[in-house]
């Protein structure tokens, strides 16, 4: 069977959706093509408005119909799966199903804990949340209607998605319904198996030509012996510039006193009183001494620590060996559960612990693969101390267990650092080239930037306060302050402003709203969804906040025509992870400033200015108010991260243009 080739399926899909040819979206879809094609990685910077997700979308959905196997794509949100799974992909489906005369199925693929676990429902075993002394009466009285609430849904519901529940639950109350992949007694054992919401998701998604994840799951899938995803050889990586974080996230382990409290807990009676007795002394011995070793990382054991860390491992490994027999899951499926849920919580602690002191009998720091550290965790009223280790690197794992089997797309609208797609292909493991196409062959990938419709140097002025005093650690300086109201004043309101930091935001918003004459939300003050949707409702109103606006505001239109950037957004020097990455850089005779603190600056300043246009229509201003953009040696490395805006350092001229703007919107 002959299928027509790419462009004329995006042209089909196109017309069909009612859309308009774009030149960025077909050079996309074709060299996604070409990549499945001939078996070679490719990495697309594609901005807003190219049309990205159709551009990988009609190449994969080719593939997949021509030669029946499944596609996985992956993303770093929910909100992006949902608009896949929700909205693309049906249409697309529709669109296309006459030209590749067949019609392409898809389905959504989320970790077994996303999904209510029936027998855990229906075998009342409670889940023991380290943090469960923390509830007050108010918490558990909601817990108890919300877990009601579950059951109830339970008989309603086809997917048993926490995603498809509304509205939504706490945390805790959902953990008392689901469980990890470690938790499950397995759908071969389960009474529920042939009923199981997770199982039913997975061969729905084993028959589909496309499934749609997280890259959580695609990480569990890399690291486990066995088969999370279906057998695939193709996987785009949507939003591919959180890819190593999230990678990251998923192989930091944690020990702390509350765990080993939690797993003595869950041990309950399928222990000995002595052996229980020996695990909850060891809990003991470690808390005092995290309670009396110092933040930060440990580039050696603490006096103390090797011997209390190896008491905790063995008396966990023999915890787990006084477990029994299992108990037939039909039979008394309660105990099965139970005992399933207590030997992963004490898996899981031994084989950190192992982790750990493994790392250290390395004596020699530069050839570590892991970062530990000990941090202080804030829970309401409370602290507490948790230690913490992660891979320094995730450019290994990924390279041998995610580019040496599949070809992989990967795609995001800013993927390009200091003016190239090196920097981001160390970290994902590949060879940096450039990403030029005629070094694909040897390195096995190319980067393209597909361009953006927006005409930038006319939509946008690049305003750095040259004339600022740098910022420093003493809150945020008066003449910031002043620049900040004459920049906003300008605007007529109509004010994204993003922080470094929680307190700078709130300090900013605090002083400002005496200042200003516009109503400033900050981020905190409600959902974040909520603050977003009355930023948009009134042109006027100015929204304050750190990181996750950074990069999750989609704000078209004329409610947002200034993005105030308070300083270069470095990480803390007090990261323990990343000052182990970049020391190791310097190391090995690098430049561990500009490989890891300006690279994780210049992603996050990109993904800030893309907040301002949205759409072609946009006009507007991104005003950094740190004046080493304009003065420091790697102030030209990361202005080359940026959009090609129109720039300035003269505060008049760049008044003068907001005050334009906002007179225009108001005669309109």
């Amino acid at each position: 069977m002959s299928l027509p080739d790419v462009p004329e399926l995006l042209s089909d899909a196109v017309t069909a959706l009612g859309g308009a040819p774009r030149e960025g979206q077909l050079a996309m879809a074709e060299a996604v093509g070409e990549a499945i094609a001939n078996n070679h990685h490719l990495a697309v910077q594609a901005g807003t408005g190219t049309g990205k997700s159709l551009a990988y979308l009609v190449p994969s959905l080719r593939h997949a119909v021509d030669s029946g196997e499944t596609v996985v794509v992956s993303t770093a949100t929910i909100a992006l799966q949902r608009q896949l799974t929700e909205r693309d992909l049906p249409r697309l489906a529709s669109a296309l199903t006459k030209p590749l005369k067949s019609e392409p199925t898809f389905a959504i693929l989320k970790g077994r804990a996303n999904y209510l676990c029936l027998n855990k429902l229906h075998a009342g075993v409670a889940d023991d949340d380290p943090n469960t002394e923390l509830f007050d009466a108010f918490d558990l009285s909601r817990m108890g209607r919300e877990v009601t609430r579950l059951r109830e849904w339970s008989s309603d519901t086809e997917t048993g998605d926490r995603d498809d529940l509304s509205p939504g639950v706490s945390d805790q109350s959902w953990r008392q319904v689901s469980v990890s992949s470690r938790e499950c007694i397995g759908a071969a054992t389960c009474p529920y198996g042939e009923d199981c919401f997770a199982e039913l998701a997975r061969k729905k998604a084993g028959d589909s030509d496309i499934i749609v994840t997280n890259h959580a799951m695609l990480a569990i899938d890399a690291m486990s012996p066995a088969t999370i995803l279906p057998e695939h050889r193709v996987v785009v990586i949507d939003e591919a510039h959180e890819l190593v974080d999230r990678i990251t996230s998923v192989t930091t382990e944690e020990v702390s006193a509350a765990n080993v409290s939690q797993v003595s807990r869950r041990l309950g009676k399928l222990i000995d009183d002595d052996t229980a007795s020996a695990l909850v002394t060891a809990g003991e011995q470690l808390e005092l001494l995290l309670d009396d070793s110092a933040e930060g990382e440990w580039i050696r054991l603490p006096s103390g620590a090797p011997e209390i860390l190896a008491s905790l491992r063995d008396r966990l490994w023999n915890a787990r060996n006084a477990v029994g027999p299992a108990p037939s899951a039909a039979a008394d499926p309660e105990a099965a559960a139970a005992r399933q849920m207590a030997l992963s919580a004490t898996d899981s602690l031994h084989d950190t612990v192992v982790r750990i002191l493994t790392m250290f009998e390395q004596r020699d720091i530069p050839k570590r693969h892991d970062v530990v550290w000990l941090s202080e965790d804030r829970l309401r009223n409370t602290t507490r101390r948790v230690l913490r280790i992660a891979p320094l690197s995730v450019a290994g794992l990924l390279r041998t267990s995610l580019f040496t089997d599949s070809t992989v797309i990967l795609t995001s609208a800013t993927l390009t650092i200091g003016g190239n797609f090196d920097a981001l292909a160390r970290t994902w493991g590949l060879p940096a080239h450039g990403g030029d196409k005629k070094d694909v062959e040897a390195a096995g990938w190319r980067g393209m930037d597909a361009g953006s419709p927006f005409d930038y140097p006319k939509s946008a002025i690049l305003y750095v306060g040259k004339h600022l005093r740098p910022p420093g650690r003493d809150g945020i300086a008066d003449s910031t302050l002043d620049e900040m109201v004459d920049l906003m004043t300008a605007a007529g309101g109509r004010t994204l402003g993003l922080f470094s930091s929680m307190r700078a935001a709130k300090e900013a918003t605090e002083k400002l709203r005496e200042r200003v004459g516009f109503p400033i939300l900050c981020q905190g003050d409600d959902a974040t969804s909520a603050l977003v949707e009355k930023f948009t409702a009134d042109e006027a109103t100015c929204l304050f906040g750190t990181l996750s606006l950074w990069q999750g505001v989609d704000v078209p239109g004329p409610s947002l025509r200034l993005v105030m950037i308070d300083r270069i957004p470095f990480p803390r020097p007090d990261d323990p992870l990343l000052s182990a990455r970049q020391r190791e850089v310097d190391a090995n005779g690098g430049n561990g400033f500009l490989t890891v603190s300006a690279n994780h600056a210049a992603l996050l300043l990109a993904q800030g200015a893309g907040r301002l246009l949205r759409s072609t229509s946009d006009r507007g201003v991104v005003a950094v108010l740190d004046s080493r953009l304009a003065t420091a040696r790697y102030g030209g490395y990361l202005l080359a991260s940026l959009p090609p805006f129109w720039r300035t350092t003269d505060p008049k001229a760049v008044r003068s243009a907001l005050s334009r703007l906002t007179t225009g919107a108001a005669q309109s």
